[in-house]
């Protein structure tokens, strides 16, 4: 029988045995990249693995794959809870106002293409900029975004340009232009039209036309019909209609064919200027060379209708477009209700203001302002304040003459608390009357008692 002390020998030397060969096992799988790491620790007699941590790595390795999963997952969602998740750059810019860090958080962000490529971005950024007046600010963030991998691009330079345009900085833009080489990026009618059109906006007319009669043949560029009604826009703006005419007649020659935008611009230019016979004569031209108005041509000729007081013949242009397929819009709807109502036709005012609605057109500010105007002027104060009403729960609300003849409207035929009603509205309007208009219109609600 053997004694207590050979027995715990023998365990010993089993226990021995059982550590040597599991940990040469455990050698055999760990990469070479470990081993001097496993040499230092194991100077360290606290490290030497005990048997049921021996026990515990053979079971993990028969089922290392789970385990390594879970301890990575695990890990990460560790990790992913310590650190915070950072806003996006496009929220940040969207709520950063200082000019300053706003420069600088778009800069540092210039190869972010969710950023880059987001014009809307851009616009914001730029608008901000240039409402401060960091015009040098401006300047340099746009400069800098040529130099990019994105300045090869004509795209990219296009919205250079034209955000240039809207800083109001039409010089930059010009110089864009001319030094599109300089970055590896071609020019095409595109970049030729985004610079004409910067010029225009700016009323840099003569600019404007010099850059289109002697930048197109120095850098080869075809034009098209946008150029040539970007000049006919500008001169029509200039009062140069004779000369907007003739750059028509040009096109012609060029072999580009004038397209609605270029009749609808001529007519409303010559219309304006009191020059009725050119302007029907370019509407039948139009007609005569298979060219189809468009709703914006329609709208100048009922405007200029509506102008000589001839609401019925106006009235009568709506039922052709309906005909041919153009439905009115509120602009339409607008010139019409109000060439009735210049006339004394309130009725058909009226009409033409719920038949508007019936068709699906919703009436406006324009709409609603037209309506209580003349309505007041014709003496129907209820119908005036119901749709008075209805406008300013729209956060729509009529000039302050109107507002003013309504209430006194209203107190002369006895309706004070319709004129109270209109009065608690316009207290709550934001952003707030004056003080003075607040007191003219408590004073007529005052006096008229």
């Amino acid at each position: 029988m053997l004694s207590v002390h050979t027995i715990r020998r023998i365990c010993a030397a089993i226990d021995a045995f059982s550590v040597t060969f599991i940990a040469a096992t455990l050698s055999r799988s760990r990469k070479k990249t470990d081993l001097s790491v496993l040499a230092n620790e194991s100077n360290n007699p606290e490290n030497f693995p005990t048997i049921a941590a021996c026990k515990a790595a053979v079971l993990n390795k028969h089922h290392k794959l789970e385990p390594q999963v879970v301890r990575e997952s695990s890990s990460t969602n560790t990790v992913s809870d310590r650190l915070p998740i950072s806003e996006p750059a496009i929220v940040k810019l969207k709520a950063e106002k200082d000019p300053e860090k706003l420069f600088h958080l778009f800069k540092s962000n210039a190869y972010n293409r969710l950023v880059v490529e987001n014009r809307f971005a851009f616009e914001d950024t730029v608008s901000c900029l240039a409402g401060a007046r960091r015009y040098d600010l401006i300047e340099h963030l746009l400069e800098h975004q040529k130099t990019l991998p994105q300045g090869l691009r004509e795209g990219f330079n296009v919205r250079i340009i034209m955000l240039y345009g809207k800083a109001g900085m039409p010089d930059h833009a010009l110089q864009t232009f001319h030094q599109m080489h300089l970055f590896g990026c071609p020019r095409t009618v595109k970049s030729f039209n985004a610079t004409l059109q910067v010029l225009s906006q700016a009323r840099r007319f003569d600019d404007a036309h010099t850059f289109f009669s002697q930048c197109a043949n120095k850098y080869g560029i075809v034009l098209d019909e946008i150029s040539y009604n970007i000049v006919i826009k500008s001169m029509c703006e200039m009062g140069s209609l004779d000369s907007a005419y003739l750059v028509m007649v040009e096109m012609e020659k060029a072999g580009l064919k004038p397209d609605v935008v270029t009749y609808t611009t001529l007519m409303s230019a010559f219309y304006k200027h009191g020059r009725r016979e050119i302007g029907d004569g370019l509407w039948n031209l139009m007609v005569l060379r298979g060219c189809s108005p468009n709703l914006a041509t329609f709208n100048v000729r009922i405007q200029f209708l509506i102008n000589r007081r001839r609401a019925w013949k106006g009235n009568d242009l709506t039922h052709l477009m309906c005909k041919a397929g153009i439905q009115p819009d509120e602009m339409t709807y607008n010139l019409i209700i109000k060439g009735f109502c210049m006339i004394g036709e309130l009725e058909m005012a009226k009409r033409v203001f719920y038949a508007m609605q019936g068709r699906g057109c919703k009436p406006n500010r324009k709409i609603y302002q037209t309506m209580v105007h003349y309505l007041c002027e014709g003496g129907n104060f209820d119908l005036a304040f119901r749709l008075c009403k209805d406008s300013m729960d729209k956060n729509w609300f009529p000039s302050v003459g109107t507002i003013e003849k309504l209430l006194k409207g209203l107190m002369s035929t006895s309706k004070n608390r319709n004129a109270r009603e209109i009065m608690k509205l316009v207290k709550a309007r934001i952003p707030s009357y004056s003080i003075n208009e607040i007191k003219n219109f408590q004073g007529i609600l005052y006096h008229s008692r």
